[in-house]
């Protein structure tokens, strides 16, 4: 069962009129939740375009969400999988977020096509090669993201500078998690896709589930309407 949060109440900010909340009892249902409206999006992406270029996430959350969307019946030669933001470790390093794509949907669906940000190379190398990379898609048609308990979504974090640049993927310095150097695509690039999806979940989020909800303008308020599937525990009072 699912409900929808009242996000459009007088003097909430525009930020969050378009916020499109989906409330359920845990993580694991969030996430088949949010596998089955991502693989709708999918379909409806390949059928209309021939083709579907996704944004993925790093982290844990997604896992769940990954493993139920592998079971569906998809063209999966048409997906173009690209990831929302890279570590600066080198390849193979448990803590790039490729490794964890890798583990919990590549293997699976081995004829995704999958385009790993070359990270090793340094933020500033590896932003400038990602460009080339996407430089043919005029937007995504899905961006599915994760979103920090600082309200950060890929590596793009409160109060960084990566947040002004106008590029489609830029270098990010100075992150306040390590590493210190990252590759993220860009808020103009998130702002820009079809469609935006973020899960999340945890009584760690509420506080800044909260913050969200009144318009606050954190990184991932900053990006444009999102399809919010979270759990109870996430949006609850004690949060707020």
């Amino acid at each position: 069962m699912n409900c929808s949060l009242a996000v459009n109440s007088a003097g909430t900010s525009r930020l969050t009129d378009m916020h499109h909340w989906m409330v359920y009892p845990s993580l694991d249902v969030a996430a088949k939740a949010a596998a089955d409206f991502i693989a709708e999006q999918i379909a409806a992406s390949i059928e209309a375009r021939g083709v579907c270029h996704m944004i993925v996430p790093g982290g844990n959350t997604p896992a769940g969400c990954f493993a139920a969307l592998a079971e569906k019946p998809l063209q999966w030669d048409k997906l173009h999988c690209y990831p929302g933001d890279e570590r600066c470790y080198a390849v193979g390093n448990t803590e790039r977020n490729d490794v964890m794509i890798t583990a919990n949907l590549l293997s699976r669906l081995t004829s995704i096509h999958f385009h790993p940000m070359q990270a090793e190379r340094g933020a500033e190398q590896a932003a400038l090669a990602y460009r080339k990379t996407i430089g043919a898609i005029d937007a995504f048609d899905i961006a599915f993201l994760g979103m920090g308990e600082d309200g950060h979504t890929a590596s793009l974090f409160p109060g960084n500078a990566a947040l002004q640049e106008t590029a489609s993927v830029v270098a990010v310095h100075a992150s306040p998690k390590p590493p210190a150097d990252r590759v993220s695509m860009s808020l103009v690039t998130l702002r820009q896709a079809r469609l935006r999806v973020v899960l999340a979940a945890g009584a760690s989020k509420a506080m800044i589930m909260a913050r969200i909800r009144a318009g606050e303008a954190l990184p991932v308020n900053q990006v444009g309407d999102i399809h919010w599937f979270v759990d109870e525990a996430s949006v609850s009072k004690e949060g707020e």
